[in-house]
């Protein structure tokens, strides 16, 4: 199939996105199997199959109603909390079945953070909303050790140089865009594989979605990241792969450059040129 004539102006790969391993070449994480989901009768996901590969940005894109969001919470078992849902499939992450009934889910969800669409820090202080998760783990042993944590995950999420002296005032204080990077801190602070974000910065301005955007991309050097977005231009400049959902259903899934360039779908090609969505 030709490439499709796109509505924003082209693709545009990172440089450092040509070197090393092909995106195909990394292992794969999560290894999803035919993973079908219900919320009562009503059925969200039809037999979802797909590899997502670590250190990577993978982008979840199709039009509301279609699946993306159940899909991201099906990757830790949120969606658990929703009485009458179920899911039916496999779930593999580095080999280990996440819905096998011996899984421990407190365990699975701080090997798989999640960023939500709205920015939702505690009624806390900035060090206190970063502390909360290794506290409840247990995973500092000393104040000192629990500071360095703190530090080492505002760090990680590009906060530290603006937060460091407002430490002990409200998260709420902080601008919107800090505060979504403040709730990613938080997630990271757990020292996670995966982080699961959903639409990360639909809620932000440009200027704090550029700071989102540039952190994701720095991020998947020690996290393999899958994102929710109804962004195309977004999707093209994050990720690395890109999973097209339509109704319930993955209609194509690939390198990102190439979905946006040269799908093989027409589907796909009708969606990314803005021909409905």
């Amino acid at each position: 199939m030709a490439g499709p004539s796109m509505v924003f102006p082209s693709v545009n790969v990172r440089p450092d996105r040509a070197r090393g391993p092909r995106p195909d070449d990394r292992p794969v994480k999560i290894d999803i199997d035919r993973l079908s989901f219900f919320y009562g009768a009503k059925q969200a996901l039809d037999a979802i199959t797909l590899q997502i590969r670590a250190n990577l940005v993978t982008a979840l894109i199709g039009p509301s109603g279609c699946g993306k969001s159940t899909f991201l919470r099906s990757l830790n078992r949120m969606n658990e909390i929703i009485p009458g849902s179920r899911a039916e499939g496999h779930v593999l992450i580095d080999g280990d079945d996440i819905y096998d009934s011996r899984q421990d889910v407190v365990e699975l969800r701080r090997r798989v953070g999640m960023v939500f669409q709205k920015s939702n820090p505690f009624l806390k202080s900035v060090f206190d909303n970063v502390a909360y998760g290794i506290r409840i783990n247990g995973l500092a042993g000393s104040r000192r050790e629990l500071a360095a944590r703190v530090e080492e995950s505002l760090r990680a999420a590009a906060l530290w140089e603006e937060v460091k002296d407002r430490l002990r005032e409200s998260a709420l204080m902080l601008s919107g865009g800090q505060q979504q990077r403040l709730c990613i801190a938080r997630a990271l602070a757990v020292r996670p594989e995966v982080l699961l974000m959903d639409e990360p910065a639909s809620a932000l301005d440009p200027i704090a979605t550029q700071r989102i955007e540039e952190l994701i991309y720095t991020l998947k050097r020690d996290y393999t990241i899958v994102i929710v977005t109804h962004n195309l231009q977004q999707a093209a400049r994050v990720s690395d792969h890109t999973a097209f959902f339509w109704l319930g259903r993955l209609a194509e899934y690939a390198p990102t450059e190439r979905l946006f360039t040269a799908p093989r779908e027409k589907l796909t090609e009708d969606y990314v040129t803005g021909r409905f969505g």
